[in-house]
């Protein structure tokens, strides 16, 4: 079964969007696969403590990517192919780099001193 219990809610972001995110980051780390169990809607909303609307939301949503399939009254599993997980991290890193080039440029930072900043952490 899928384990939530490394999720820690932050401030900012809808909470329905950080589970997604929390899905996919686990998917890329090969730490959530094709065919394994998602949490029922409802023990999933306990243990986080939200609204299980929010849970549903976020259910729903990775229904309409394709990465889970649920069925009424059924266990709703994941259902991830490698064009998939090649796809996601694409996305994920994407973002990710986004927000730091955003944040370096709001700070006046150049693109050579970016890089060489990255070249030195990597």
């Amino acid at each position: 079964m899928v384990s939530f219990g490394g999720l820690i809610l932050g401030p900012g972001v809808p909470i329905y969007l950080q589970i997604i995110r929390y899905l996919k980051r686990a998917m890329v780390a090969g730490e959530v696969r094709d065919g394994d169990e998602m949490p029922s809607r409802r023990v999933l909303s306990s243990l986080l403590g939200v609204n299980p609307n929010t849970i549903q939301r976020a259910y729903r949503l990775l229904e309409e990517e394709r990465l889970i399939c649920s069925r009424a009254g059924a266990k709703s599993y994941v259902t991830l192919s490698e064009a998939q997980l090649t796809q996601i991290r694409r996305q994920l890193l994407e973002d990710d780099a986004r927000t730091l080039v955003e944040a370096m440029k709001q700070m006046g930072v150049e693109k050579q001193e970016a890089l060489h900043l990255i070249e030195e952490l990597w």
